[in-house]
């Protein structure tokens, strides 16, 4: 006995100093994108920047807390977490030995004699089975290892998800406060318009004007009465989509009345010179885990071409007496090593190693493919940010300009110096002026969500 556990302690001693694996070295594959970002300066982290000092809406900050605790797609994703750590446990546990406690009656009728004659013996046993995969060559740890970085990439993948959520909840909030504001402006249309014509009624009716001005007139009006009915059915739509990204239904004191005035829902985002923050985003580092996961799996793959050394083992009592088995010196063990070498497969092995070697540049690609796009995200929303001031001093010129044109036309038409459809045109003009500084003042705002998010956003 003694013996035996001296064998059982070097089998697991060579075990335990056999496992390493045989992947690759993993070497991050370089980022194929410019050193530094266009438009950026100095160290900022935009990622540093938590979230509700990014927000500066009270509003929109209670709505965005409120999804991130019932938000489905967040538990999803927490769900997907908890199922790929327990895989990870599942192959971890492979690594160890196996022991089963097993409690047997065996009953048995055997011939003995030339005369056919019969013996009836039955055993109890009680005992211990062990059994022991030594992983000489790293297979099972590599497979470990591959779990592990799947894990990981799950991980990174729920924080880029609750940073998404972050993006579009604001983005939806914004979409809704822009058709507020566009609604306000038909129904300010609407009125002026009607308005315009009450007065093309009276100059017909004194004989200044003729029947066609109302009617030119009317044009305006039906266009905005026609954009007060698509709106308010948008602005129902704008609140289903917020409802489904929070998760519960919202009350109407969070809702928005309209786009703020100084555009300060967002603080200014921060950017870096240095392209490498751009590794740090969920998505790319979820990338890396699974090219790391691809690299594991090489070494798992190289391991099926050499032996296995399988220990299985067991120990406990035995009597042909139920009554003795607890009492009476009846110890009973096994130990039966076995080492297993492929011989014959039919390529099996192979083609199994080209696969996972394949598979490795598959995720250099998808990994390299994550980082590009990750810098023409942020490329895209620096060029928007480097002009959106300027857009937005035209819309507002141009606004102020067609009020202006407007009122004078009105003027001019009521003294009777100008024909109406000067009038017309510059009504429309100013409808389709105040639409665009709305348009450029969601843009401006939307830049700033978006900058956030495509640089790694914070979720602290």
């Amino acid at each position: 006995m003694r013996q035996t556990f001296a064998t059982l302690a070097a089998l697991g001693g060579l075990g335990l100093a056999a496992c390493t694996s045989m992947a690759p070295r993993y070497e991050r594959p370089a980022a194929p994108v410019p050193v530094n970002l266009p438009g950026g300066n100095g160290t900022a982290d935009a990622a540093a920047v938590p979230w509700r000092e990014f927000v500066h809406e009270p509003r929109l900050r209670q709505l965005i807390e409120q999804s991130l605790t019932q938000s489905r797609t967040l538990r999803k994703a927490a769900y997907t977490i908890e199922s790929a750590r327990a895989q990870y446990r599942i192959q971890r546990a492979a690594s160890l030995p196996s022991i089963d406690a097993a409690v047997g009656v065996t009953t048995a009728r055997t011939i003995v004699g030339p005369d056919n004659a019969t013996v009836r013996s039955t055993l109890y046993s009680a005992q211990g089975l062990a059994s022991w995969e030594i992983d000489l060559f790293g297979r099972i740890k590599s497979q470990s290892d591959a779990k592990m970085q799947a894990y990981l990439s799950t991980v990174e993948a729920a924080k880029g998800a609750q940073i998404s959520l972050i993006s579009e909840a604001a983005g939806a909030y914004l979409t809704l406060a822009a058709d507020q504001g566009r609604l306000a402006i038909a129904r300010d249309t609407m009125e002026s318009s009607k308005r315009t014509m009450e007065l093309t009624e009276q100059l017909v009716g004194g004989g200044i004007s003729n029947r066609g001005d109302f009617w030119q007139a009317s044009t305006v009006y039906q266009q905005a009465r026609a954009d007060v009915a698509v709106l308010t059915a948008a602005i129902t739509q704008d609140r289903n989509a917020l409802e489904l990204l929070v998760g519960s239904p919202i009350a109407d004191a969070l809702l928005p009345d309209a786009m703020p005035v100084q555009l300060d829902w967002f603080a200014e985002v921060p950017v870096g010179m240095s392209s490498s923050v751009l590794l740090n985003r969920p998505d790319v580092l979820a990338a890396e885990h699974d090219l790391q996961a691809a690299n594991a799996n090489i070494g798992a793959a190289r391991a099926q071409f050499f032996p296995s050394l399988t220990l299985t083992a067991s120990g406990g009592l035995a009597s042909t007496a139920l009554g003795a088995l607890f009492t009476g010196p009846a110890a009973v063990f096994a130990i039966a090593p076995s080492l297993a070498l492929p011989l014959f497969r039919g390529g099996a092995n192979r083609a199994n190693l080209d696969y996972t070697e394949a598979q490795k540049l598959v995720f250099i690609a998808s990994y390299e493919l994550a980082i590009q796009n990750a810098f023409r995200e942020v490329a895209d929303a620096l060029a928007t940010r480097g002009t959106i001031e300027e857009q937005l001093a035209a819309q507002v010129a141009l606004v102020e300009s067609s009020t202006k044109s407007f009122e004078l036309a009105q003027a001019r038409y009521k003294a009777g110096v100008d024909t109406f459809l000067t009038t017309l045109v510059s009504q429309r003009a100013l409808y389709a002026a105040k639409n665009s500084l709305l348009a450029t003042q969601l843009a401006a705002l939307g830049n700033r969500v978006t900058l956030y998010r495509v640089l790694g956003g914070g979720l602290r």
